[in-house]
């Protein structure tokens, strides 16, 4: 791999090193309307986004999950803090899980902590899983994939955690690593 790309990785992986989930209390205590809503999640969500994606999330899959009761339905087309906690963890588990099966992670996971901690656990996770697989590019300290955690309620979300940095940093890492083909080398990207 050519220097430039190394350095890409590098850049990448502290990006990832500092990357801070919204919690509960991060979230708007206003209500937005869904031109802000993709905005924001955009924001929050920027370090999953592909090249070939223009947004993580669009109207029409707002529209889907709410048609299938993934998330509530708008009140006079506004949407509120518990809107976005599910739709940020929608569209981070969409990547490894069907939706039905994101459906009833969420449902399980919320009856077990309630809304507010289970939003802010799956954050605490996700963090947390991206941090460790991401430390295996850096040439600095590793990080154990597993937490210490004896709270066996918590392995869903930390399995699902775990599946999405995975997928993300293989990604990344494929972005940047040249490919022969034909004999001659091609970069992905």
């Amino acid at each position: 791999m050519n220097n430039h790309k190394s350095e890409s990785l590098e850049r990448w992986t502290e990006e990832i090193m500092q990357y801070h989930f919204p919690r509960w209390e991060d979230l708007p205590d206003i209500d937005l309307y869904m031109d802000q809503v993709l905005t924001l999640i955009d924001k929050y969500l920027h370090i999953f986004q592909t090249n070939e994606e223009k947004n993580i999330l669009t109207s029409s899959m707002i529209n889907n999950y709410v048609k299938l009761k993934m998330i509530p339905k708008p009140i006079k087309k506004r949407y509120t803090k518990k809107h976005l906690a599910y739709l940020i963890a929608i569209t981070v588990l969409k990547q490894v899980l069907t939706i039905p099966e994101i459906k009833k992670g969420i449902l399980l996971q919320a009856n077990v902590n309630g809304m507010r901690e289970a939003y802010n656990l799956f954050c605490t996770e996700q963090e947390y899983a991206l941090k460790a697989i991401a430390s295996t590019i850096s040439e600095e300290k590793k990080w154990p994939l597993i937490q210490e955690d004896t709270n066996k309620d918590n392995r869903i979300v930390r399995n699902a955690a775990l599946a999405v940095a995975a997928k993300i940093v293989t990604e990344k890492i494929l972005s940047v690593m040249p490919v022969e083909e034909n004999g001659k080398e091609e970069n992905r990207i």
